[in-house]
């Protein structure tokens, strides 16, 4: 990729879109042009970079002729169609959906876990999913000290984690409680305001759901960690922004908290908020538009040996999403 980069993004009026546009422009991002794709029904509108006016175009099988780099998220059908045409012009694809995670020719990354995997692309490379990221950047550090085994954890994800959509029926559903009004359903099967559904994604064969298994696939291969086990439930809770989630998680090495929490304090894109006494721990509220991720409630597992639990939580629009990918653009700018 040259030195001043024409980068394009895919689905660039999404909620995750939108916010790959500002981490562009917020980072400094050292690119020569940013073309804007969308559907059809989005093309002639325009949106603003850098004090600039850009038109969004109608993403088109030959949209990606002269670009160096393309940003999708725009979903898994999107990206399964489009994301071969990008790559056949030359241009590097980073994928926000699920289509290729776990293909085993597209790298799988989080910059600050397994950054020269970045390399090893063919024109493909892939986002994690958001729960997977922000649980491993209070995990992997821990596991490069302590080695992991398995984990059990519960995530509390927000709305926002369903698109502009979940953000909308949650706050029309508060308002509707509020009022006395009849409720409307339309983005989840049950009432979400002033309720948590233990159900993110289609349920499998097994009981588990897709969302609750990328925990286990995709921490083995960002990792490189192919025993590593998961057992996940994935809830959705009435928070706007950011998710959270809840980790019990086993080493092979004995682990004390003081240790835990030294290596989590030089661990990058993580900060230690942990002061039990003063009510001082991670929140969703407090992680909303950051780029860091923050993690608290670190306490040995008293039901399992060389345990540790801790609570982590991020913006999943950012870490989980916009700024991960823009990461790993900078990553391959810099590798260029």
């Amino acid at each position: 990729m040259n030195n001043n980069p024409h980068i394009a993004i895919v689905g660039a009026t999404g909620a995750v879109g939108l916010e790959m546009i500002r981490t562009l422009e917020q980072r400094q991002f050292p690119l020569g042009k940013l073309t804007l794709l969308a559907s059809a029904r989005s093309a002639g509108k325009s949106l603003t970079f850098r004090n600039e006016s850009i038109e969004i175009q109608e993403l088109k099988e030959d949209s990606f002729k002269g670009i160096d780099a393309a940003l999708f998220s725009a979903g898994g059908g999107i990206s399964k169609t489009f994301a071969p045409l990008a790559a056949k012009s030359g241009c590097i694809v980073i994928d926000n959906s699920s289509a290729f995670r776990l293909d085993e020719k597209v790298p799988l990354v989080i910059p600050e876990i397994n950054a020269g995997d970045t390399f090893n692309h063919q024109g493909i490379i892939a986002n994690p999913n958001c729960t997977t990221i922000v649980t491993l950047m209070a995990l992997f550090p821990l596991h490069q000290e302590f080695q992991v085994t398995r984990i059990f954890a519960s995530s509390y994800q927000a709305v926002s984690g369903s698109g502009a959509k979940g953000l909308e029926e949650l706050k029309k559903q508060v308002s509707q409680i509020v009022e006395g009004h009849p409720l409307t359903k339309e983005v989840y099967p049950h009432q979400i305001a002033f309720n948590v559904l233990p159900h993110v994604d289609e349920v499998l064969d097994s009981g588990y759901t897709k969302e609750e298994m990328k925990m286990e696939n995709e921490g083995r291969k960002i990792m490189h960690l192919p025993d590593f086990r998961a057992s996940v439930t994935c809830v959705r809770v009435p928070v706007y922004r950011a998710h959270s989630i809840s980790v019990s998680a086993e080493f092979e090495k004995p682990i004390q908290v003081e240790q835990a929490k030294k290596v989590l304090d030089a661990a990058p894109g993580i900060d230690v908020v942990d002061d039990t006494q003063n009510n001082v721990y991670p929140m969703p509220l407090n992680v909303a538009e950051k780029d860091n991720c923050q993690v608290g409630r670190i306490r040995k597992d008293i039901a399992m040996d060389n345990g540790l639990c801790f609570w982590v939580a991020g913006d999943q629009l950012l870490k989980g999403a916009a700024l991960n990918a823009v990461q790993i653009a900078e990553v391959l700018a810099k590798g260029a």
